[in-house]
This record gives C-alpha cells, sequence and structure tokens, in this order.
C-alpha cells in the first residue's frame, strides 16, 4: 500500500537534505539532483512548489541556491506534504464519481489521511534530519563542491 506519492517522498528528501547540506552555503539544485540521484529538470517544480509554500528560500547568484525558510525545528512532514500534494496541482487521477466512492470509500480514505497528516504533524525536519545523521546518511564525501563557471 503507497500512502506518500513519490513526488511526497522526494519532497521530505529534498527538504531533509537541504537541511543537512545548507550550511554555511545554499545547496545548489545540482548536488541536490546528484545527491538525491535525480536529473536536476526533475526537481525544478517540487522545489518552487516548497518556496511558495515558505519551506525553503532560493537564493540567488553564484554561490546561490536552495535553504531552508524557518528553523527544521519548525517545519514539519506535514506541511512539505501539503505544499507538494496532487490536490494543490490538480491531480488528473481523480477518483469516479458515483455514490459508492461518494459516501463510502472517500469518507474512509479522507478519516485515514486525516489520522496519517495528524501524526505527520509531530515529526519535524529536525526529528528526520537526527535519524539521518544517526544512521550516518549525512557523512557522504565527494558529492557536494560544484565548480562550474
Amino acid at each position: 500500500m503507497i500512502l506518500l506519492s513519490r513526488r511526497g517522498q522526494l519532497a521530505l528528501a529534498a527538504v531533509v537534505d537541504i537541511a543537512i547540506h545548507a550550511r554555511p552555503t545554499p545547496v545548489a539544485a545540482k548536488a541536490l539532483a546528484a545527491r538525491l540521484e535525480l536529473p536536476p529538470r526533475r526537481l525544478e517544480s517540487l522545489l518552487q512548489d516548497l518556496v511558495h509554500a515558505n519551506i525553503l528560500k532560493g537564493v540567488r547568484g553564484p554561490r546561490g541556491g536552495y535553504e531552508l525558510a524557518r528553523e527544521r525545528r519548525r517545519i514539519t512532514a506535514a506541511s512539505i506534504l501539503r505544499a507538494v500534494s496532487s490536490e494543490a496541482h490538480g491531480d488528473p487521477d481523480e477518483a469516479p464519481d458515483c455514490r459508492l466512492v461518494r459516501q463510502v470509500v472517500a469518507p474512509i480514505v479522507e478519516a485515514a489521511g486525516k489520522v496519517f497528516l495528524d501524526k505527520l504533524e509531530t515529526i519535524t525536519v529536525d526529528d528526520i534530519c537526527r535519524r539521518a545523521e544517526a544512521l550516518k546518511l549525512c557523512d557522504e564525501k565527494g558529492v557536494g563542491a560544484d565548480f562550474t563557471i
């Protein structure tokens, strides 16, 4: 069972990566994409959605990139998912509009989704970063410096 879309999982991973690597300079999209093993273009709209939601801040210039817009302990997993949700983008894969869906399936899924989001409201980016740091996932060498002129 898939509880989070690929886009949602990618958004969480991107924000956590930026929280870990954005000191002392912002994280370049190219370096972020390399660590997430994705082409840079795959992240553009996702990162912009996170900027518009005031989760990330875009920094322009030769040493530009992305950094957190506020403290990592003040950003919840739920807020990240809301920023990139398919509902915010007019999901074309809407459920069929029939009585069974409207009156039975949709209310059950909505109730389960609320419980899921309520739990994610208690999980912060700081919590996720601490777990990544405990697993030593932040010590990767080799990826980071971008000497493109």
